[in-house]
């Protein structure tokens, strides 16, 4: 799709440093000639032509031209290379004069006149000789390869004419530990280099131990187009640009900005692309965002916190704390303000790559789009979930909660998937035995507070049978019991009817999926569309089951009518006769009415005892399966605490002699306190006090210590007499509802506060002061995510030295495969951590009146002259501060 203006033209930003694929030496048709090389080729035209050819093929990008000792002769391949879209560094090879091979490369915009020049400065001036040696040594060529401005690497460093071969003793070890020689070539890894060398090229052998280890780079001889598919021909190089700068960059860094083939690969994962803003503080900015290290860095007030703020807000995530809230909504209603457009285009590469467009005008809801610009019922975390987002000092709310620990380190637990469902289902069968236990026990009570009367009744009614009145009065003392007899029978049907109309609720069957429209792009349709037919023919039976059972409970409701009817008429006669035995009664002063109703009131009550018996049945086949439910419930929690135990040693493992992280089974309490602040209530202080620190908790002994009575629960949990009589006086339900409850585990976190060569001194987060919780947060974040980590100022809440001494290198090590964002003042971020792109905000006028600028030549890296200079002046104090501070230091 064409993607909104704001996003089209943020995409033609630059992006900072990227990888590009290098052959650094390209040898020309002249070189060939010369040195009498076997070649198909009759002419340099077609020679340059087919090593063009081979370099697309392989995706190479860019070459250095490296002819002995010569310029001239590469010109015309250089030309055909930048003629045909390729970046080509014009470059000769050296031959020391003690035997030496070194690539010195030029920035690709030197005039090869200049080169000649150079060439000269070396000694060379006669160009018939076919292999010439310069006038300069290894080290003399390193100290006037400053003076030229190039870069000069030492060619098959462990191979004939190579550095660690051609030399011997203090001169090798006096070229090698040189501090101008920043790379070497090999034709693969250090690895695969001859076993006397290795250690040297390892950097482990004592003599020739460097401060800073040499670049290795695969640059082999390039003499035909086939040496270019040779992986030994080429590596990868990361710059914002292809400049010398960029290649001398890499070289100080190699282990974030060179590749082999042999190296790890980069992983694909999760991106912001782009972002930007139509309208408030950042209107008509846009950034255009590196896949792995991204900082903003600017003045007070240009802008940073806008954007990661900005960034929370069109993805719809809330802040952490209270603090960080207000913040968040300070700068959504001051800065960006009401009516600001936020576009961020964003890439997921699972299950396939794609791309999709999150748009949010404040203050309404954001709108993600896909590639076709279609609207999709979807919010932002259903296309790049678990993004986390925290704004200036937040991370410090993280530290100050075990439970919000807890859910940070549930990224790294291998969660089973059937295990929330059977969770779930366990949760909800729990609560259904939990009600329908308390309806029998409330029918039960309700039951034998009626059949307390019983034995009273029965007693009055054998007075009336020793007067007679039984005898008598049988015919009417069985029309009572005959009447009940009806009421039962048409009691029964009642719960016919409600299973009938459950029935009707429950069983209708959705078929909407195997519509002919649903199934209509599956190759498999005319197979599935036959369940559609099955269905169809069950729900047409369900319906004529259903309408029989109506008819059947109709007819039912009318033949006991009829029943009814004719019972009605033996009542008449019986009660006629009644009617006269009453009057007679009367004349002996007996009150054969009371009678009557006494056996009604006993034929009522008579039936409950056999509801009675089947309540306590019922009651007991409950019990045994809410014991069983409890047990899979405590399985099923265990195994949740085992997933995040096993989460927890392999985070420790990971931050090995940085952090230990351990996790306590139901160590959140507050679930626990608040049920019983809520359903028992009063004076609980003490009790609560003691339940919130127990070390280890059973819900189930507390449930069945409260239902024992006080003196267990003093005996068992150690509770004031009076306080444990209140928590013994818990009612059935709640006692059922402590069992039922699911305390979070909790994490707690220690950090190794030791120096680097000190034995390890551990320290509990409680215990670290707010810079070293942080710090300890920090690194628990940085690991192993393949989704987007936003940071505003982190150096906030760290102290320097853990910033350089362990969160930089883990920063390092995760950006190959995790995107990050920071906003920083800190030098050490963008600097020590090789940010990919570095962006230089700066504003004009106050947030709320003015606006932010971000200039094109301040995004990239630090290979850039211009972003270079920004992060000295901003987080260096300019480069007269660094020096003084330098000198002062005494560095």
């Amino acid at each position: 799709m064409t993607w909104p203006e704001p996003i089209a033209e943020a995409l033609t930003l630059p992006g900072g440093a990227r990888f590009f694929k290098c052959a650094l030496q390209v040898n020309p048709y002249d070189y060939l000639r010369r040195y009498a090389k076997s070649t198909p080729y009759e002419d340099e035209a077609t020679y340059n032509e087919a090593i063009i050819r081979a370099c697309k093929q392989n995706g190479v990008q860019v070459i250095a031209v490296t002819d002995h000792y010569r310029v001239r002769t590469s010109r015309r391949l250089i030309s055909s290379a930048r003629d045909a879209g390729l970046y080509a560094f014009p470059a000769f090879e050296a031959v020391t004069k003690d035997g030496v091979h070194m690539l010195c490369l030029f920035d690709p915009e030197t005039p090869l006149g200049r080169l000649e020049r150079v060439l000269g400065d070396c000694g060379i001036h006669d160009e018939s000789a076919a292999s010439p040696t310069g006038k300069y040594d290894v080290t003399e060529l390193l100290e006037e390869s400053t003076r030229w401005g190039c870069v000069c690497i030492a060619a098959h460093v462990a191979g004939d004419g190579g550095l660690l071969v051609s030399l011997r003793g203090q001169q090798r070890i006096q070229a090698w530990k040189d501090s101008r020689l920043l790379a070497a070539s090999l034709p693969g890894s250090v690895g695969d280099a001859p076993e006397a060398l290795r250690p040297i090229l390892e950097n482990k052998e004592a003599q020739h131990r460097r401060n800073r280890p040499v670049a290795f780079l695969n640059a082999t001889d390039v003499s035909s187009p086939e040496d270019l598919a040779n992986t030994s021909a080429w590596c990868w190089v990361k710059m914002s640009s292809v400049s010398i700068e960029g290649l001398r960059q890499a070289f100080l860094d190699p282990a974030s900005r060179i590749r082999l083939e042999t190296d790890p690969q980069l992983e694909e994962h999760t991106e912001f692309l782009a972002i930007a803003w139509q309208g408030g503080f950042l209107d008509g900015c846009a950034i255009r965002l590196n896949e792995n290290l991204n900082v903003l860095i600017g003045g007070r007030g240009a802008g940073k916190s806008t954007v990661v703020e900005s960034l929370r807000m069109v993805l719809d995530l809330d802040p952490l704390g209270e603090d960080a809230r207000k913040a968040h909504e300070g700068i959504v209603r001051h800065v960006l303000r009401s009516g600001t457009k936020i576009y961020l285009l964003v890439r997921s590469h699972h299950p396939s790559l794609k791309d999709y467009l999150i748009e949010r005008t404040i203050p309404n809801p954001p709108v993600v789009r896909d590639q076709d610009g279609s609207v999709l019922n979807l919010m932002p975390d259903g296309v790049i979930p678990r993004v986390e987002i925290y704004g200036q000092r937040e991370i410090s709310e993280l530290t100050k909660s075990r439970e919000k620990l807890t859910r940070l380190l549930d990224r790294f637990a291998d969660r089973d998937p059937n295990l929330l469902g059977r969770k779930a289902e366990i949760r909800r069968r729990l609560e259904r035995s939990r009600s329908r236990i308390v309806e029998v026990q409330k029918e039960q009570s309700q039951i034998a507070d009626r059949l307390a009367a019983l034995p009273a009744l029965e007693e009055t009614l054998k007075r009336f049978q020793e007067a007679g009145l039984e005898e008598r009065l049988k015919e009417q003392t069985l029309l009572v019991r005959e009447e009940r007899v009806l009421k039962t029978a048409g009691e029964q049907l009642t719960p016919v009817k409600d299973a009938l109309e459950e029935l009707r609720r429950s069983a209708l069957i959705d078929r909407a999926f195997l519509s002919e429209k649903a199934l209509a792009d599956l190759p498999g349709r005319e197979i599935l569309s036959r369940a559609d037919v099955i269905l169809e023919t069950l729900q047409q039976k369900i319906e004529r089951a259903v309408a029989e059972i109506a008819r059947a409970i109709a007819e039912s409701e009318q033949a006991l009518a009829r029943v009814r009817a004719s019972w009605d008429e033996r009542r008449t006669v019986v009660e006629g006769e009644y009617e006269t035995i009453l009057r007679e009664l009367q004349k002996s002063k007996i009150d054969g009415e009371e009678f009557i109703s006494l056996r009604r009131q006993i034929e009522e009550l008579r039936p409950l005892r056999e509801r009675e018996s089947a309540l306590q049945r019922e009651h007991k086949e409950l019990q045994d399966q809410r014991r069983n439910l409890l047990a899979e419930w405590e399985d099923i929690k265990a195994a949740e605490f085992q997933q995040l135990d096993r989460a927890a040693k392999r985070v420790s493992r990971l931050l090995a002699n940085l952090v230990r992280v351990q996790v306590a089974f139901g160590g959140t309490r507050e679930p626990l306190l608040q049920l019983l602040r809520d359903q028992i209530g009063g004076r609980l202080s003490e009790a609560i006090a003691i339940l919130k620190e127990s070390p280890d908790i059973s819900l189930k002994e507390l449930a069945d210590a409260c239902r024992s009575g006080a003196r267990t629960v003093v005996e068992k949990f150690n509770v004031p007499p009076a306080q444990a009589d209140r928590l013994a006086q818990a009612s059935l339900e709640t006692c059922m509802a402590i069992e039922e409850l699911d305390l979070p585990s909790t994490t707690s976190v220690e950090l190794n506060v030791a120096s680097e060569g000190e034995p390890a001194a551990w320290r509990h987060l409680d215990h670290l002061s707010t810079g070293q919780k942080a710090t300890a947060v920090l690194l628990l974040l940085l690991l192993e995510s393949d989704t987007p980590l936003v940071v505003d100022q982190p150096e906030d809440d760290l102290d320097n030295r853990f910033i350089t001494d362990a969160v930089v290198p883990r920063i390092r090590e995760e950006k190959r495969r995790r995107q990050f964002l920071f906003a920083t003042h800190n030098a050490n971020v963008p600097v020590l951590g090789d940010a990919e792109l570095i962006v230089g905000l700066e504003a004009s006028g106050e947030a709320d009146e003015g606006h932010a600028q971000i200039h094109r030549e301040h995004m990239a890296s630090i290979d850039s002259g211009p972003v270079r200079e920004l992060v000295e002046e901003l987080l260096e104090g300019g480069k007269e501060a660094f020096e003084t501070r330098r000198l002062k230091y005494g560095f």
